[in-house]
């Protein structure tokens, strides 16, 4: 297999148009709060487009299942990481060397990128060898690995390296100042002053005494007088120095482009797993799913909003496990119940699992099998927008045409709360005829309503509901569980709208 990503098994994925925007289903899902999160601290590797590149092909999800595995090898995951770091520090020095203004210095600087390069890149080589695993990309970046570690111009380029450094360490001199004159000359087995004046006085110690070391601030850039002492060094080690000046023209390219592209692309992986390795600490489960791009039966157990769990972990809150699943004939599921019942989370929960197995990563729950849907659409409840000159109905029907206009088969929506400023026979008539042309596609859809009516359509449509306390019905659970709507979520709208609830009657008798 010849090695060409170690994201893409087939490079044509690789979106050449790099996506510099979120999809529109991002906000509502909270995605674009997940993939913040997981990249934080690493913009330097621009990670976001690759989140925004679904995967359509389900080998090409196992390619980076396959990965995924392999690097929960934490010896493994370790060295990877180490030769990430060994690739920031090398284009560190290279930074550095374009802040310098002088010449000499830059080189240096540069010859110092080029030896952690090559250094990293043999010490990958070597772990890699050490390692067994099947993952296809992986064994395909490590076959090119060890063949361009052992290639011609690879260890010219090392050797090289090795010698100059070498050499340059070797110099000695000596500086002979008179006044403001300043003379340059080889060593030549001159006495160390330093360390005689220190044997000398080293015998008059007594005891502990004060320190008086002094530390001075030692910058990057030279200044003007060890220019001057370097330039004289110079014109002692003309050779040397030549041959580094020529050494940085010929290999200012010196970096391999897979292996560049290999450090961008691995840390996908290893910001998704640092990241989920904070919930999993937490108890909290993570599992492949099994793909499925035929038939449509899905199902999830232990699933959670994962952009909503990084919070409560922050407040040391755990959050509250769901599952769902969809068989036979059943391709929508209507979830209704009390207000501020997790109903929302629960649609966005799905939302998120299908969208990170597009991507090839880990989901939450202990088991899942999902869709690889060719489009994910949402439909969210918005403030009303001046600018269009539309009320929320009509933006509302506006909205959901598009979508029922472009989804297919393989598509998956999501609505929640839909037609919520028009009365309850509107919302009703309106919501039929959304859902038979839903069912009508076969695609996969949630839709949060407080229309129970809708549960029980047909044989296409199944019916969830977010559950109270039974002692205490103000109280939720926030589970989401599969029965028949119990016609309350409606009425409870009603009383919350004309403030009838219980809590609201006694708190105005109260006063």
């Amino acid at each position: 297999m010849t090695f060409q990503s170690i994201l893409f098994q087939n490079i044509a994925d690789r979106d050449l148009d790099v996506r510099l925007f979120e999809p529109d289903f991002f906000g509502d899902l909270a995605l674009d709060q997940l993939v913040a999160a997981i990249t934080a601290g690493k913009e330097e590797y621009d990670l976001k487009p690759f989140f925004r590149m679904p995967l359509h092909d389900v080998d090409a999800i196992t390619y980076r299942h396959e990965i995924m595995r392999t690097l929960e090898n934490m010896r493994l995951f370790d060295n990877i990481k180490a030769f990430a770091e060994s690739m920031r520090a090398m284009r560190g020095h290279l930074a550095q060397a374009e802040k310098l203004r002088y010449r000499r210095q830059q080189e240096r600087w540069f010859l110092l990128a080029v030896n952690t390069y090559c250094a990293a890149v043999t010490r990958l080589g070597r772990d890699l060898a050490l390692e067994q695993f099947t993952a296809r990309g992986l064994l395909a970046f490590r076959e090119f690995l060890t063949d361009y570690a052992a290639s011609e111009n690879f260890n010219a380029l090392f050797q090289q390296t090795k010698e100059l450094t070498a050499d340059l360490s070797s110099i000695r001199y000596c500086l002979l100042i008179d006044g403001l004159q300043v003379q340059a000359h080889k060593y030549e087995g001159e006495s160390d002053y330093s360390a005689e004046i220190e044997a000398t006085f080293e015998r008059f110690k007594q005891g502990a005494v004060k320190e008086y070391t002094f530390s001075f601030y030692d910058p990057a850039e030279m200044n003007q007088v060890e220019i001057k002492i370097l330039d004289l060094v110079v014109q002692l080690y003309p050779d040397l120095f030549s041959m580094l000046e020529n050494f940085c023209a010929i290999q200012k390219n010196f970096q391999d482009s897979m292996i560049v592209t290999f450090d961008r692309e691995m840390q996908f992986y290893i910001a998704y797993l640092e990241h989920i390795a904070l919930f999993k600490r937490a108890g909290l489960h993570f599992c492949y799913p099994h793909i499925t791009n035929t038939g449509k039966e899905v199902y999830n157990y232990q699933g959670f909003d994962l952009t909503l769990s990084g919070k409560l972990l922050g407040d040391n809150a755990i959050p509250i496990c769901n599952d769902f699943q969809l068989k036979g004939q059943e391709r929508i599921i209507v979830v209704t119940g009390p207000n501020q019942g997790g109903k929302t989370t629960f649609a966005r929960t799905f939302g998120q699992l299908h969208y990170l197995a597009s991507l090839g990563c880990p989901v939450p729950g202990s088991e899942a099998q999902l869709y690889l849907f060719d489009r994910l659409f949402t439909h969210f409840e918005r403030e009303e927008n001046i600018a269009n000159l539309r009320g929320k109905l009509q933006d509302d029907l506006v909205r959901i045409h598009a979508i029922l206009e472009s989804a297919t088969p393989r598509s998956i929506v999501i609505i929640n709360e839909i037609f919520a400023s028009t009365t309850f026979r509107d919302a009703l008539l309106l919501s039929k005829r959304i859902a038979s042309r839903l069912m009508e596609l076969d695609l996969l859809c949630v839709w949060v309503t407080f229309i129970d009516e809708l549960a029980a359509l047909s044989e296409k449509t199944t019916s969830m509901t977010s559950t109270v306390v039974p002692d205490n019905p103000a109280q939720r659970t926030y589970k989401i569980v599969k029965r028949p709507a119990d016609g309350l979520a409606y009425a409870l709208s009603i009383a919350e709208k004309y403030r009838l609830t219980y809590n609201m009657v006694k708190e105005r008798i109260e006063s």
